[in-house]
């Protein structure tokens, strides 16, 4: 007798697109939550305030007074306040609702405005006879005046071509030649060995009392002697400690000298080098 049959059952097919969108062949207009949106929702809601843009931002109260005098064309030395005040407080009362304490710096200038105009309605005081009556706009006319003078110079400055903004600074690398330049002696270096020259004849001289009278011309020429036939000599070796610390002086004066006049040259390789003289010769 045959088996019966084993049943087979039948699983729903797995969808491999669940999960997706419907709408896949598009490009998403936004991402919420970082789930792709294909379309705008039908019940999104954006509040006015979202949209509401200022055009003007201005520096301070000063700077919106001088807007509205020149946007309209008003005379800044007959400034009609009752217009500017009413526009001033209308731009005013926008920036209370959204900052208030930007709007702190523009209260108190409002209350100028209005105090000027208060002072205009009144009579005006009485002055001595030739005299004209202080307009109460005065100040408020010279501070205007003075800041815009102080703006325009700043637009002017700012045009300027600044460096790193309008242009660079060129940089051009020139190979130097294979001759090695030794830098200069700097008088610091020359201070320096002297001191260590000083040292070393203090050190072996004698104690002596006696008057000599030194010429510096004369060691001129015993320098320049001992340094004929040669290429360098090193600066210490033109030093005799033995013959007393005023010998030693005299020689380096002269040295000083022979340098001043351009008959020698002193140079040195690098740093902390030893320091050598010559005789300077010009190259033909």
């Amino acid at each position: 007798m045959e088996n019966p049959a084993t049943p087979i059952e039948v699983l729903p097919a797995v969808d491999s697109t669940a999960g997706l969108p419907e709408v896949i062949d598009h490009v998403a207009v936004a991402r919420l939550y970082g789930e792709p949106l294909f379309s705008m929702p039908n019940d999104l809601y954006i509040p006015p305030d979202a949209l509401e843009v200022f055009l003007e931002a201005f520096e301070g109260p000063l700077d919106l007074l001088l807007y509205l005098i020149r946007k309209q064309n008003f005379n800044i030395l007959d400034i009609p306040m009752a217009a500017v005040t009413r526009q001033y407080l209308s731009y005013v009362d926008e920036i209370r609702q959204h900052n208030l304490e930007l709007a702190a710096e523009y209260l108190l200038m409002a209350a100028m405005l209005i105090e000027i105009k208060s002072r205009m309605l009144l009579p005006p005081k009485k002055v001595a006879e030739g005299q004209e009556p202080e307009d109460p706009r005065a100040e408020l006319v010279r501070r205007l005046l003075e800041y815009e003078q102080m703006k325009m110079a700043s637009m002017q400055l700012g045009n300027l071509p600044q460096y790193g903004r309008d242009f660079l600074k060129a940089q051009v690398y020139i190979e130097q030649s294979l001759q090695p330049r030794f830098p200069e002696v700097h008088l610091v270096e020359l201070q320096e060995a002297w001191r260590d020259i000083l040292k070393r004849a203090n050190l072996v001289q004698h104690h002596k009392i006696s008057r000599e009278e030194l010429s510096v011309r004369e060691h001129m020429s015993i320098v320049l002697k001992h340094l004929q036939g040669r290429k360098f000599v090193e600066f210490e070796n033109l030093f005799d400690p033995s013959k007393g610390t005023p010998v030693l002086v005299v020689t380096f004066i002269a040295l000083l000298e022979l340098a001043k006049e351009t008959l020698i040259e002193i140079t040195q390789a690098e740093a902390f080098a030893p320091i050598y003289v010559r005789l300077a010769f010009t190259p033909v």
